[in-house]
């Protein structure tokens, strides 16, 4: 998404915390963007990426009355793969390949933008007569240097593909990378790790291993030895010492645990991503030269370059 995703530092509370393991802890502002509130936990004026993981944003929930509209218009990305996912609502998304494809709660969206990509995201006009709600998640990667330039690709991946387990009785699904014996059939680039999790109230979970690792809370209250954790805190970890990481819910909670290798430093203007300042230029250029590919069906709109 582009009006969501824009390079616009969103405020934030930072805060340290009396669990030995805990690096950071992040509580973003509500941002209103005309009556769809998002909360941008990456990047952030302390923490720039989590492993591959250089943007996450989440949005809503939020209500859409009949015909009050939903819309991202076309917009380009270059040297990233984005990760769309949805608690609530559905989105129809629509690419420079010629893809259009429905999002649906639990669905994985993967986008690897590579060399240049354009999209879009809209909703039907069926569900646009109807009054509905829109929550969900949306996340970028970034690309190892040697493959920023890759022939774009889409992936779509149904909640039924993506898979589960109960770890001590915590619902868990491994969304991409490894962990707690499952492998999620998402394709990945580099190192990483996307996990989803739902406690009930008193149920404990240790966090998988990884070389860099952060947690959100979407919802409810989690305690960390003696760090209380609330609803839309993002916690980075220290580097594991050998002793694990163990949370307990206050209240039933939903998590993400993000992580991965670190793929070092990018440069982000807007929605181009790159190692080489001079590429993000020359995309912009592009962009405003009509050099990107179209989106097939969705051609009469765009978003234009900020300035």
């Amino acid at each position: 998404m582009s009006n969501l995703s824009d390079q616009t530092q969103f405020p934030c509370h930072f805060e340290s915390s009396e669990c030995g393991h805990i690096d950071l802890i992040v509580t973003p502002k509500d941002k209103d963007l005309g009556g769809f509130c998002v909360r941008r936990l990456l990047p952030n004026a302390l923490l720039k990426s989590v492993g591959p993981w250089i943007f996450f944003d989440h949005m809503g929930p939020a209500t859409f009355e009949p015909e009050q509209e939903f819309k991202v218009r076309p917009h380009p990305h270059i040297g990233i793969a984005t990760v769309t996912y949805l608690f609530e609502g559905e989105i129809v998304h629509r690419d420079s390949l010629g893809t259009e494809a429905t999002i649906t709660p639990g669905a994985i969206n993967l986008m690897i933008t590579g060399s240049g990509m354009v999209h879009s995201e809209r909703q039907s006009p069926e569900m646009q007569a109807t009054r509905r709600n829109l929550h969900g998640l949306q996340l970028w990667l970034a690309l190892p240097e040697d493959q920023q330039e890759a022939d774009p690709a889409f992936y779509h991946y149904p909640a039924d593909d993506i898979p589960s387990t109960a770890v001590d009785g915590v619902q868990v699904r491994v969304m991409m990378g490894r962990a707690y014996g499952l492998e999620s059939p998402v394709v990945t680039l580099s190192d990483t790790l996307y996990v989803e999790a739902k406690l009930r109230k008193g149920q404990s979970l240790t966090l998988p291993e990884s070389a860099e690792r952060a947690m959100y809370v979407v919802t409810g209250r989690v305690m960390a030895r003696h760090t209380e954790l609330k609803a839309h805190s993002f916690i980075t970890f220290k580097p594991s010492d050998g002793e694990a990481v163990v949370i307990t819910a206050e209240e039933d909670t939903q998590i993400a645990i993000l992580g991965g290798a670190p793929l070092g430093p990018r440069h982000v203007e807007w929605n181009f991503v790159s190692t080489s300042p001079e590429r993000i230029e020359k995309a912009k250029q592009d962009w405003v030269d009509g050099n990107f590919p179209k989106v097939p069906g969705d051609e009469q709109e765009f978003i234009p370059l900020p300035k």
